[in-house]
């Protein structure tokens, strides 16, 4: 028990620091999805440019590409705003 208080309180110290992590993983998680969506967009348009006839197909793959950087993204947001409010 002693040690789970001594836990406690080395957490309780460095609540601050950790708010203000959790602000730089937020930021970072939306800027890198961001990144990586334009980089598929650019992708996408390319091969568009390249290939006209195989436009539907890119831009299906293009769309579920995005989706999976949008949801890691978002998961990323909220374990980070679960260490600011918890």
């Amino acid at each position: 028990m002693e040690l789970l208080a001594i836990l406690l309180q080395a957490a309780a110290d460095l609540a601050p620091f950790a708010k203000m992590g959790a602000g730089l993983g937020a930021s970072v998680a939306a800027i890198g999805a961001g990144i990586g969506i334009g980089q598929i967009g650019k992708g996408a348009v390319e091969s568009i440019a390249r290939q006209p006839e195989s436009a539907g197909d890119i831009r299906s793959n293009m769309i579920v590409a995005a989706a999976l950087i949008e949801g890691v993204a978002f998961f990323a947001i909220v374990v980070c705003l679960l260490i600011v409010f918890i």
